[in-house]
């Protein structure tokens, strides 16, 4: 007889990856609530220094406080650029990545949580791809601080700009949107070519995902890269010169080509500004949501749906209403992909209404609070996309409010199929059945 009560318990990598971060985001407000994180006569709540610890592990880029660099001590910026980095490359490969590096052997249930981490469909050559995960971050964001350096020195003192180019490079390439510059982000460079391309450009490359830098760096012709590739490339693409164009349409002469350009891209997930996004117009406001709802891509340091989940969504509708079968490129999209991507934004809209339903309860009658129903739904979105851009409304959220801010950036950034997924018993083991049912057709539409 099997002895069931001494069988080991299969803990599911979902868990794991949860914990983790929940836990990173405890220590980083532990530690930003230290009094040597502030400046000397400032002080962070312990709202506000949970809510910053989320934003930055989460790499959404909101804050309760208006103005970071005058509000944190260096060893505060030093924690917030330390979260940020750790959440843009997930404590779980960071982790697998030292124990490497100390030649402890990682086994098969640490490489399924890796598996897990970085959304792969296998567990063949999770190592390599934890090393190049953290070397690809390393050297993007060297190469960003030095260049950045550029632009800084000629405004600040030789340490200081070394440190704002750091901060920036590495918040720019974790699409994390925080900054050291001021109360208004990246306005006073909004006429700064060299910063805006530096700064777009570790955007884009942090929001296309590590695979495809990988195999744009090992593969250099455009018909040699992965299928997965060239659709992340192409809807990236896309959605950045029509969001660029449609920004600019509907704002005209208030805003130029460049600045345009830059809120396109950063609404993938990165949350600077060059140009005050208060003063938008509401047509401008419903591009930026829906791009932000998108985000970015799979296996990089962005959040929203992902870039592919919106191809496997209109590819389906556009299948279904020719009453073609759904191909890409010669290859059949599965049902299970469908499903998912489905379910992913079924899930996320639900969840972004609940909270736009409860911010509205709680910031309307706020006399102090910058709401109105579209400034909330912005606020919303941007925190499930992880994207932090703000219509002035975050520095007046009620402590309640906050949370709820927290809750969706905790949300956006691991997804709502892994939070969900933790409570599914069957993981790792799907459920068989001999039985087979009839098939009923229901009335739709």
């Amino acid at each position: 007889m099997t002895n069931h009560s001494t069988q080991k318990k299969k803990v599911s990598p979902l868990i794991v990856i949860v914990i983790s971060f929940a836990t990173i985001i405890l220590i980083g407000t532990l530690l930003l609530k230290l009094p040597f994180s502030a400046q000397e006569g400032s002080f962070v709540s312990w709202v506000d220094a949970f809510f910053l610890s989320t934003s930055a592990v989460c790499v959404t880029g909101l804050s309760p406080i208006a103005d970071l660099s005058a509000t944190l001590s260096i060893f505060g910026k030093i924690v917030m650029m330390a979260l940020i980095q750790i959440g843009g490359m997930g404590i779980v490969t960071i982790a697998i990545y030292i124990l490497a590096i100390l030649g402890i052997k990682i086994g098969i249930t640490e490489r399924y949580l890796v598996k897990e981490s970085l959304n792969q469909n296998s567990v063949g050559g999770m190592i390599k791809l934890v090393r190049m995960v953290v070397f690809t971050s390393l050297i993007i964001e060297g190469i960003g601080m030095a260049l950045s350096f550029i632009v800084f020195i000629q405004g600040y003192p030789f340490w200081e700009a070394l440190g704002v180019s750091a901060f920036h490079s590495v918040s720019a390439f974790n699409n994390a949107g925080f900054d050291i510059l001021g109360s208004t982000s990246l306005v006073a460079y909004s006429d700064d070519l060299f910063l805006n391309i530096i700064t777009m450009s570790l955007i884009v490359l942090g929001g296309i995902g590590f695979v495809v830098i990988h195999d744009v760096l090992n593969n250099k012709r455009w018909k040699d890269l992965t299928l997965y590739s060239r659709i992340v490339i192409r809807v990236t693409a896309i959605l950045i010169i029509v969001g660029a164009i449609l920004i600019k349409l509907f704002e005209f002469n208030q805003i130029t080509w460049l600045q345009a350009l830059f809120t396109s891209i950063t609404c993938r997930t990165a949350g600077f500004a060059t140009t005050d996004i208060g003063l938008l117009s509401d047509a401008t406001v419903l591009i930026m949501m829906l791009l932000m709802f998108i985000g970015a891509s799979p296996n990089s340091t962005g959040g929203g749906v992902k870039t592919t989940t919106a191809y496997t969504i209109y590819k389906s509708i556009t299948s279904f209403l020719t009453g073609k079968p759904t191909i890409i490129q010669k290859r059949k999209i599965d049902d299970e992909t469908k499903y998912k991507a489905f379910s992913l934004v079924v899930l996320s809209a639900a969840c972004v209404f609940a909270a736009f339903l409860a911010l509205s309860t709680i910031e309307l009658p706020n006399p102090a609070s910058n709401s109105t129903f579209i400034n909330i739904l912005f606020e919303a979105i941007s925190a499930f996309g992880t994207v932090g851009l703000s219509r002035g409304l975050t520095t007046s959220l009620l402590p309640a409010s906050k949370l709820i801010i927290a809750s969706l950036m905790f949300l956006g950034r691991l997804g709502p199929i892994t939070i969900f997924g933790v409570f599914n018993k069957n993981w790792g083991r799907p459920t068989t059945s001999g039985l087979d049912y009839p098939t009923e057709k229901m009335i739709i539409g």
